[in-house]
């Protein structure tokens, strides 16, 4: 047996709680460098005001989420027919 292999069988002996604090760790460290959750949040912010000031200048149109699913969707068809053409 691996060193691996038997650090996660280690690991999933572990109680929940516990298991839960060693996947935040090995997750965060897999993360490390990435825009933080804060930083995310921020730009999201600035996104979104952003799209609400250009349609409040005329800039865009709104669509309901009917239509917004559906053009979504013809999106990935035509993306995935593309990819199949090109293997």
């Amino acid at each position: 047996m691996t060193l691996r292999d038997q650090i996660a069988q280690q690991a999933m002996a572990l109680p929940p709680e516990d298991r839960a604090y060693v996947a935040e760790l090995l997750e965060v460290s897999l993360h490390e460098g990435d825009l933080s959750d804060q930083e995310i949040t921020e730009a999201w912010t600035q996104e979104i005001e952003r799209r609400v000031q250009a349609y409040d200048r005329g800039e865009t149109t709104a669509v309901d989420f009917e239509t917004a699913l559906e053009q979504a969707r013809q999106a990935l068809e035509a993306r995935r027919a593309a990819r199949a053409g090109l293997q």
